[in-house]
């Protein structure tokens, strides 16, 4: 006699399957690890100090979002142990991050394929030594790859963790962080990991520091703790910071399944560029509008759908004018009711991590839901007329964040996250289990029966 034919539920292509993050490592001048960091910033905790001659940015005494909590040891790469070499700051930064999140996810290391499991990380410029050196008789210098290769915190955490898939290192100005995190989700879409490692971490070195300060775009004060206002018509500039973020992405069907805790769903991703010059942004510009309106298509969201945005916030006249103006030409009167903010007046300005940390703060705001506030907004900026949470985050549910940065080169790029739905997930789940336990019943009685 033949039974009734079970049906199965069909697998999802890689690429159908949503993104979701499972582990966020996040450090930065706040705080040593994730929910330090995001107490200080929910506190409006200011992070910014004035430079010392212990800081690696010569003779220059401004305010900066510096780490004083970090111990740097010695760092032995896979294979070099009896070699010991010095850990740049941004790559012990990138170990700190990287072990949170990689705990945070909570990983069945002993059963994953490491062949299937990548990394994407941004480019460190680490210390880069101004002074030319000869070698003796032909001998290498050890830190030249820690010194000079943009790729080495990408090879450090492949190796260090035995990761055989993707090795992703971009550089993509400010907007860095946020690109290495689309790139490991599309890798994960391609079906070409089943996991991914992605983010950045920087660290202020002399070289970088003097050069931000002679373009002219560091906040003088006067105050040191409140220098750097992001939307205010007082605005004088930014400070630069230290830190970052790291974040576990995987495919959502596998979360589920091995039953991880979701931050948050990856809804859209979008770049595009300017085209208008090395470093200045284009304030007439609708680069911006069309590229938050490709987001919006591809979340299939409408305009009043976003409850807020993750900004750049740089607190430069060209930043903040070009941010208000294309966020107001993109959504219209939906911005009326939009909330918006800033972390930068706190954290600093991270360069290549600022969109890996801005990420993670945002994955934080909507599992809490609270908005963080634009923290030394105390004049707003009138274009755009937008909320832009002076001084004061907002206590509500925030289904649907974006999440952009707006870099040197014209490189404008965002991101759409939005809350894991964990009752259809649930829903889901337990379909497939319901419609097997029908059929073996209903075949069960079929045989009794005959």
């Amino acid at each position: 006699m033949i039974g009734p034919k079970i049906l199965k539920f069909p697998s999802k292509t890689p690429g159908d399957d949503p993104i979701v993050i499972t582990g966020i490592g996040l450090a930065c001048s706040l705080g040593s690890n994730r929910e330090d960091v995001w107490k200080a910033i929910q506190r409006g905790q200011s992070g910014v100090r004035l430079t010392t001659e212990d800081d690696p940015v010569g003779p220059l005494r401004l305010p900066a979002a510096m780490i004083d909590w970090l111990d740097a040891p010695q760092l032995r790469l896979a294979g070099e142990e009896e070699q010991p070499r010095h850990a740049l700051k941004s790559l012990r930064i990138t170990e700190c991050l990287v072990e949170e999140a990689l705990e945070d996810a909570d990983l069945p290391w002993d059963a994953l394929d490491r062949g299937r499991f990548g990394c994407s990380i941004s480019a460190q410029f680490g210390h880069v030594n101004l002074k030319s050196q000869t070698p003796a008789d032909g001998q290498a210098y050890p830190e030249w790859q820690e010194e000079f290769l943009p790729c080495t915190a990408s090879g450090v955490v492949g190796s260090r963790y035995g990761l055989h898939g993707p090795r992703l290192c971009h550089t993509t100005a400010c907007a860095s962080g946020l690109v290495s995190t689309i790139a490991g989700a599309r890798a994960l879409q391609d079906g070409q990991a089943d996991f991914m490692l992605c983010g950045a971490a920087d660290a202020v070195t002399e070289l970088v520091f003097s050069s931000f300060y002679r373009m002219g775009v560091f906040s003088k004060g006067p105050d040191v703790a409140t220098a750097c206002k992001p939307f205010d018509r007082k605005r004088n500039g930014f400070v630069m910071g230290e830190g970052g973020s790291m974040m576990v992405l995987e495919r959502r069907s596998h979360a589920i399944e091995r039953g991880a805790t979701i931050y948050a769903e990856l809804s859209s991703s979008s770049t595009m560029c300017q085209a208008h010059h090395v470093t200045g942004l284009d304030q007439q510009s609708d680069t911006l509008s069309r590229l938050i309106g490709e987001l919006l298509r591809k979340s299939e969201w409408q305009s009043h759908d976003v409850d807020y945005i993750s900004a750049h916030g740089t607190g430069t006249e060209q930043n903040d004018v070009t941010e208000l103006s294309g966020i107001r030409a993109a959504l219209g009167e939906a911005a009326d009711e939009l909330l918006i903010s800033s972390n930068k007046a706190v954290a600093g300005h991270l360069i290549n991590a600022a969109g890996s940390l801005e990420l993670a703060i945002a994955a934080l705001a909507m599992r809490d839901s609270y908005a963080p506030p634009t923290m030394h907004l105390t004049d707003p900026e009138p274009v755009g007329e937008i909320d832009c949470l002076a001084q004061t985050g907002h206590v509500g549910s925030i289904d649907r964040i974006l999440k952009l940065s707006l870099a040197f080169g014209g490189h404008l790029v965002g991101m759409g996250l939005k809350r894991f739905d964990h009752a259809a997930a649930n829903m889901r789940q337990a379909l497939p289990l319901v419609s097997d336990a029908l059929v073996r019943n209903h075949w069960a009685a079929s045989r009794t029966a005959a």
